[in-house]
């Protein structure tokens, strides 16, 4: 064994070049993955000590005890606490000091009159808390607020907003508050709490815009005097509390809004870059394996002359195994190098775009550099397993032969197992989207197809290489027909090398179909169920954002040009015990200007006790027109609704609807997300929405759009996830690029010979590289068109499977332009990977390529 890894050892360092490739391809997953762990352990680590730097002085938190949680909503919505409370804690034995913390929505306009922030981070509003060691803000600059109107911003949302003290500006919470900026506040000694933005008011202001009824507050904050731990401060103020409320200490709340940051930001981030990050290994395999595959190839009579000298098939397996070994310990060590310098990028880069990336040291845990090393090694092993075993099995008489070249071809039974893989996965598919609709069936219906590529790939390269070739023996001569031949020599090794930005591609390819269909469903669900002529509307996407003013749909309702304009506004509550989303509108309104499809019942009578809900919610509810639902709401008071209508469609209105006489006892903030407006017979586009443009000026100046341009901003987060996306899948090409230029380098190896004679009978340079680009470009080629074809059944699949899950219809749909620009982009890269083994091929010394052997 140790000749066996020294022999190893000696001909990594005489072959260098030839896993250069692969070095890089374990590099960069390796990188990647690490990069990623190291990043999300970083991130929770720093928000977890701004959490707790911001409210160290707060020893524990006094709430409401019960939460509504709704599908869609992990935390959960709390009543109110009474601030009559304050007096009865800071009785208690212990308490050094207790404020009420008032909560809402709240959304600066900036000095250039576009609001600041609500992209997804939330912007909220509170009283500002005058003792500083229960504040989690701590005041930089300026004064607190001491009067009405006066506020305290968070120097970050100042600083987007382009506003300074002295400021005045307007405040959405969601009616428009004129205020003035006294104050700048840091939190944890941060600009802010990453993009959420804050504004603190006096307890009156907050009380009067941000509660239903002075007298409320989301919590009480609650300082314990010396020597009264947090624990044993709990355990006091529990007797004395009413009951629905309870008390958790200070770290128990920093530790649920650190989880609360995990669970809605960093987890669902660095998951999402833990799948790029396999997709990467998982090209980097097939590239791996093509390697190893060639050179062992290459080296048939070597390992034929080792075993005529008496090493057995155990010895020269464990030699090519050893050789992968070391290449994969090297490159997976020198990748937790690089993933540290990429989680130490992305440190330095996220303040960049706006998102403040808590400072602090990175934290490199055990596991996020164990579990990537060992991943790398992995897939480095697994990859040169089949041709390391493949070695061992040379006979000794291989010897006498010349130098082995790989020009296998497709076997039936490849065929055969590939056919019935393709069967299976159709059989699966259709199963997991037409018959039963099941997500994991349809996934695994995928993972199939997936393989069933794989397999059949030396199957089809042949015919595909000819078909894509086939021009090139018109435009490129004697010079195409080569690069032709020599790209069907080895119909294994082309599909292999294929594959790798096959995958690419299709994930690529995927995404880009998903996307599109997303948009034409939104498009789709607008122009279906939205039967007005201008919407006004908060982000489309996200937690940010204070809504709209009820009173604005009301105020546009009474213009002249105006037929309709109903707004609808967002509760919770729970229905029969199941914690439910509620839409409060005007239900005869809300009719007229969406299509609610069939409707059995009256939306006419609601009135402050009636509900209606779609057709799916009756069923699981087991509910119908005439029969009582008991609704529990976030104050905790307990009603009877009588259902008076079912409907059928909820895409745009919601699975229940209250009036907002059922909503108006039990509401906090009360607020619109949508209005929508109905011009009269007669008023143009252009006039109707100047008249409702002024209007909603006077209510913090929300954007008005017509159909089709609320349709596209409702999808607007989408174009910015496929940038994300394909900025991603870059390395994962690039890894594939790398597996191309690696095979057809040491395919110009064992062809040394060949070349030499080519241009020993008048090839020219030009021309050799020509046909070694033309090579590199059917390649890649052949795995483009698979990679589109792949990724758009793929696509079709996750569509079917997301409409069948859904009671919203998704609409399928192909983006021919920017297909064919990744398919423009697919074939280019193979040109590019052809350049530098064109550039050596054109090298070669013409008679010694004729003299190797």
């Amino acid at each position: 064994m140790n000749a066996s890894v020294r022999l190893s050892v000696s001909s990594l360092r005489a072959h260098k070049r030839r896993f250069a490739g692969t070095f890089l391809a374990v590099l960069l997953g390796v990188a990647f993955l690490a990069g990623t762990l190291v990043m999300g352990d970083t991130l929770r680590a720093s928000f977890s000590t701004l959490f707790g730097d911001a409210t160290k002085g707060t020893d524990a938190v006094v709430r409401s005890a019960d939460a509504i949680t709704t599908p869609d909503e992990s935390q959960g919505v709390r009543q109110p606490v009474d601030t009559a409370l304050v007096k009865t804690v800071e009785r208690v034995p212990g308490v050094a000091a207790a404020a009420p913390d008032i909560q809402g929505a709240g959304q600066l306009v900036g000095s250039d009159g576009k609001p600041v922030g609500g992209q997804g981070p939330p912007t909220l509003a509170g009283n500002w808390i005058t003792d500083p060691k229960l504040n989690p803000y701590q005041l930089a600059a300026g004064h607190a607020p001491s009067k009405s109107g006066e506020v305290v911003v968070n120097r970050g949302a100042a600083k987007k907003g382009g506003l300074k003290i002295g400021d005045t500006t307007t405040l959405r919470t969601p009616g428009p508050v004129k205020v003035t900026i006294v104050g700048l506040a840091t939190f944890g000694g941060e600009d802010g709490m990453a993009q959420v933005t804050f504004t603190g008011m006096t307890q009156a202001d907050a009380e009067k815009y941000l509660t239903a009824k002075p007298g409320q507050a989301a919590n009480i904050r609650v300082r314990a005097g010396p020597g009264v731990g947090q624990a044993e401060l709990v355990a006091d103020l529990t007797p004395v509390l009413p009951k629905g409320v309870e008390v958790i200490t200070g770290q128990e709340s920093a530790r649920e809004n650190t989880d609360m940051i995990s669970s809605q930001f960093l987890n669902i981030f660095t998951t999402f870059l833990l799948v790029f990050s396999g997709i990467a290994l998982l090209v980097a395999t097939f590239s791996i394996h093509n390697t190893f595959a060639i050179v062992v190839a290459q080296r048939t009579r070597e390992n034929a002359l080792l075993r005529a000298l008496g090493a057995s098939r155990r010895q020269v397996t464990a030699s090519s195994l050893a050789e992968a070994s070391v290449v994969a310990v090297t490159a997976s060590a020198a990748g937790l190098a690089g993933g540290i310098g990429i989680a130490a990028g992305l440190q330095t880069l996220f303040p960049a775009i706006g998102f403040p990336f808590p400072q602090g040291d990175l934290v490199i845990s055990g596991l996020s550099m164990l579990l990537p090393l060992a991943v790398g090694v992995v897939v480095c092993l697994g990859s040169a397993l089949l041709p390391a075993v493949r070695a061992g099995r040379t006979a000794p008489l291989a010897a006498l032969r010349e130098t082995a070249v790989d020009g296998s071809g497709a076997s039936r039974g490849r065929a055969i197992v590939g056919a019935a893989l393709a069967v299976l996965a159709v059989g699966a598919t259709l199963t997991g989207v037409l018959v039963s609709p099941s997500l994991w069936l349809a996934g695994l219906g995928a993972v199939l197809a997936l393989a069933a590529f794989v397999v059949l790939g030396p199957v089809a390269s042949s015919a595909a290489v000819r078909a894509l070739g086939a021009p090139l023996d018109r435009l490129r001569g004697v010079t195409g027909g080569l690069a032709r031949r020599n790209a069907l020599r080895s119909p294994k090794r082309t599909a292999a090398t294929a594959s790798a930005l096959m995958i690419g591609v299709a994930v690529v390819s995927l995404f880009t179909v998903f996307g599109a269909s997303l948009k034409a469903t939104m498009d789709q669900t607008v122009s279906r169920s939205f039967a007005g002529d201008v919407a006004v509307s908060t982000p489309s996407f996200g937690a940010g954002g204070s809504g709209l003013s009820p009173e604005l749909a009301p105020a546009i309702a009474r213009q002249p040009a105006v037929r309709y304009a109903v707004g609808l506004g967002r509760g919770v509550a729970q229905v029969d015990g199941k914690g439910r989303a509620l839409t409060v509108t005007d239900p005869v309104t809300l009719g007229k200007v969406f299509d609610l499809g069939e409707v059995r019942g009256s939306l006419d009578d609601l009135g402050a006790d009636g509900i209606a809900l779609t057709r799916k919610e009756a069923a699981e509810q087991h509910l119908t027109t005439g029969d009582t639902a008991r609704l529990t709401f976030t104050d905790g008071k307990r009603e009877n609704f009588t259902v008076r209508a079912v409907y059928g469609r909820s895409e745009l209105a919601g699975d229940y609807v209250i009036t907002r006489a059922a909503w108006a006892p039990h509401h906090t903030q009360d607020s619109d997300s949508l209005v929508a407006v109905t011009f009269k017979n007669g008023v143009g586009t252009a006039d109707g929405k100047a008249a409702v443009e002024k209007v909603a000026a006077r209510y913090g100046n929300p954007e008005v759009q017509t159909r089709d341009e609320y349709a596209r901003s409702s999808a607007g987060g989408i174009d910015m996830m496929l940038t994300l996306v394909y900025a991603l899948l870059a390395l994962a090409v690039l890894i594939a690029l790398l597996g191309i230029a690696n095979t057809l380098t040491l395919a110009i190896h064992e062809r040394t010979r060949e070349l030499g004679l080519l241009r020993a009978v008048g090839q020219t340079r030009a021309q050799l590289r020509a046909m070694v680009r033309w090579e590199s470009v059917l390649v890649a080629a052949f795995g483009t068109v698979g990679g589109l074809a792949l990724g758009a059944f793929l696509g079709w699949v996750l569509v079917e499977a997301s409409d069948g899950a859904s009671d919203s219809a998704f609409a399928f749909a192909i983006p021919p332009v920017r297909l064919v620009v990744v398919a423009l982009v697919g074939v280019a890269a193979g040109a590019l990977a052809g350049l530098r083994p064109a550039r050596r091929a054109a090298r070669l010394d013409v008679l010694r390529a004729i003299a190797t052997e």
